[in-house]
C-alpha cells in the first residue's frame, strides 16, 4: 500500500505526548515531534498527513494548535503544502531507514535497550590523545552558605543597576548592524578608551587604546602572552609559591618554570639575578602588588632591580595585578607597568573581582605591536569578546558609576578585613598565624603544624563552612601548612559565624 495514500495509517496518539506543564507551548510541542518522526523515518519524504480536523480530534486538541503546528512544521522547511490537497511530508528530504552500520559487531537488539548516556563512546573514545596531569586542579566556585574563599568578591554589591540601565542604553544607541555584528577583536573602543584613560590616572601609566587589548578575564591574557612570547625549552621565573593558573600556562608551550623564593618582601630578585648569570630567563611572572598566594607586596627596591635585570638579561615581565584597586593604606605601590620605559612589561588586570566572576572582562597592556599580535592569536580561539558586556562597563567608567563602585566596595571590605582579623585573631590565637594584608580579598593563613588541614576543611564542610585546604599552595616537597581565608564575600554576621565554625573544628 502506498504510504503516502493513507494519512492515519501512523498511529499519531501513541507516538505524539505532550507535556501541559511545560512552558513550551503545545503547538511547538506538536511541531518538534513531528519533525522528529520525520529525521527518524517514521514520516516519509512525501507522506501525507491529516487534515486539521481530523488529527485535532486524534489528538483532542483545538484545531487551531493543529493549524498553528503545521504553519511551524512549513516555516522550518520539514512540510510542504499542496493547493486543494493538504499538508505533506516535505519530498527534498531523503527517506531515513534507520539500520546498523554494514559489519557493525554489535547487537542491534542489544543496542536499543541502553540508553545513550551509558554507551561506551560516551566516556571514551575509541582513539588515544595525551592528557596533561599538570592541568588537573580544584575548580573555584562561589560556594552557598558560609566560606572563607579564595579572595571573591561580594557579588552583592555588584551595581547591578546601572550595568541593567548600561545594558538598555546599548539597545538604543547607535546602528544596529554595527552593535550585533562582528566587532574589533582587541574589544570595544569605548571600553578600551575608558580603561586607558583609568589605568593612567590610577596606575601612572601611559597608555593609548592601542596599547589595551580586553579579554574574557585575566587567564586569557596569560593564555596569550604565553603562546605569543614562549616556544618549547623556554625558562619562564616565577615565585615559589604561585598561581597554578599561569604556570599551568607556561608549562603547555613547552617551557621549562623554575621557582624563585619569596620572602615577606615578595621575589627574591638576588636569586633570579643569580639565575639569569647562567641560563637565560625568557620570562619572568609576578604578582607584585599582593603576591599570591601569600598577600605580600614587592618592595620598591626589588622592583626597581627587577626591572633592570629585565632590561639587562632581555626577559620579558609579565605583571598580573589581579586586586589592584583594593588597598587599604591608601598609598599602593603602583605596577610595574608604570616605571616601564623599555617596553620590558605585560601588564594584565582583570575587572572579575572589581565588580562579579560571571562578568568576563579582562586586560592585557603592552606595547602597541605585541596588543596586535596578541589580538591575532585571540581571534583563532575567541573571534571577539562580548560588545554588550564591554559597551556596558565602558558606560559605567564614563558616568562615573565605576569609580563610585570601587569607592563603596573599598571602604566595605576595609572594614570587613579590620574585623576579620580581629576575630581570628581573638578565636585562635595559638593556632592560626597571620599577617594583616594591606590590600587584596584574602588572608594568607598558616595553621599549627599539628593540624590536618584536609581533615580541617572536611569537618567544616560538614558544619556548612567551606574552605580551601591549601594543599595546592605547596611548593614541590614542602609543606606549608597554609591556606587563603578570604573575606570579601562575606558580611560581618556571615564572618562572625565562619570564625566561630572554624574554632569548633580545630578544637574539636
Amino acid at each position: 500500500m502506498d504510504k503516502t495514500a493513507s494519512p492515519v495509517m501512523v498511529p499519531f496518539k501513541s507516538l505524539i505526548q505532550f507535556d501541559k506543564a511545560s512552558s513550551t507551548p503545545v503547538f511547538i510541542q506538536l511541531s518538534n515531534q513531528l519533525g522528529h518522526l520525520i529525521r527518524q523515518g517514521t514520516l516519509a519524504p512525501g507522506q501525507r498527513l491529516p487534515g486539521t480536523r481530523q488529527l485535532a480530534d486524534l489528538l483532542e486538541l483545538n484545531r487551531q494548535t493543529i493549524v498553528a503546528a503545521y504553519e511551524e512544521g512549513l516555516a522550518q522547511g520539514w512540510l510542504e503544502s499542496r493547493s486543494g490537497s493538504g499538508t505533506y511530508v516535505a519530498t527534498h528530504f531523503p527517506e531515513i531507514k534507520p539500520q546498523g552500520l554494514a559489519g557493525a559487531t554489535d547487537d542491534s537488539s542489544a543496542t536499543n535497550s541502553v540508553s545513550a548516556g551509558s554507551r561506551p563512546g560516551n566516556e571514551q573514545p575509541g582513539y588515544a590523545f595525551e592528557s596533561v596531569d599538570f592541568l588537573v586542579r580544584p575548580v573555584l566556585t562561589n560556594q552557598a552558605g558560609l566560606r572563607l574563599d579564595d579572595g571573591f568578591p561580594d557579588i552583592r554589591l555588584a551595581p547591578m543597576e546601572e550595568l541593567s540601565r548600561a545594558y538598555r542604553s546599548y539597545f538604543r544607541w547607535g546602528n544596529p548592524q554595527q552593535h550585533f555584528g562582528y566587532s574589533d577583536t582587541k574589544g570595544h573602543p569605548l571600553l578600551r578608551e575608558q580603561l586607558s584613560a583609568y589605568l593612567n590616572e590610577t596606575r601612572g601609566l601611559q597608555t593609548t587604546p592601542e596599547n589595551v587589548l580586553i579579554t574574557r578575564g585575566s587567564i586569557m591574557g596569560l593564555h596569550l602572552a604565553s603562546q605569543v612570547l614562549l616556544r618549547p625549552g623556554d625558562v619562564v621565573a616565577v615565585g615559589e609559591t604561585t598561581w597554578s593558573g599561569a604556570t599551568m600556562n607556561f608549562k603547555k608551550t613547552g617551557a621549562t618554570v623554575l621557582t624563585v623564593p619569596v620572602d615577606q618582601y615578595g621575589l627574591d630578585v638576588d636569586t633570579l639575578e643569580t639565575i639569569c648569570r647562567t641560563r637565560q630567563i625568557r620570562m619572568v611572572f609576578v604578582t607584585p602588588h599582593h603576591h599570591y598566594p601569600t598577600t605580600v607586596t614587592l618592595r620598591a627596591d626589588r622592583r626597581i632591580k627587577l626591572l633592570q635585570l629585565a632590561e639587562a638579561y632581555r626577559f620579558a615581565i609579565l605583571e598580573d595585578d589581579y586586586d589592584y584597586d583594593f588597598h587599604y593604606l591608601s598609598r599602593p605601590i603602583l605596577p610595574l607597568a608604570s616605571a616601564d620605559r623599555r617596553g620590558m612589561v605585560v601588564y594584565v588586570g582583570s575587572l572579575t573581582k572589581s565588580v562579579a566572576p560571571a562578568f568576563r572582562v579582562g586586560y592585557v597592556v603592552a606595547p602597541k605591536v605585541l596588543i596586535d599580535e596578541l589580538a591575532r592569536h585571540r581571534r583563532i580561539i575567541d573571534r571577539q569578546g562580548d560588545p554588550m558586556l564591554e559597551f556596558a562597563i565602558g558606560q559605567l567608567f564614563k558616568t562615573g558609576d565605576m569609580k563610585r563602585h570601587f569607592r563603596k566596595t573599598l571602604r566595605a571590605y576595609h572594614a570587613r578585613r579590620d574585623y576579620f582579623c580581629d576575630l581570628l585573631a581573638n578565636a585562635l590565637p595559638d593556632v592560626v598565624q597571620f599577617n594583616k594584608p594591606d590590600g587584596g580579598l584574602a588572608v594568607w593563613a598558616s595553621f599549627d603544624p599539628a593540624i590536618d588541614m584536609e581533615s580541617l576543611t572536611e569537618q567544616a564542610a560538614q558544619d556548612g563552612l567551606y574552605l580551601s585546604n591549601g594543599l595546592f599552595h605547596n611548593p614541590l616537597g614542602q609543606r606549608l601548612n597554609s591556606t587563603r581565608l578570604g573575606f570579601a564575600s562575606s558580611s560581618e554576621a556571615e564572618l562572625e559565624r565562619s570564625v566561630a565554625v572554624l574554632k569548633k573544628v580545630v578544637h574539636a
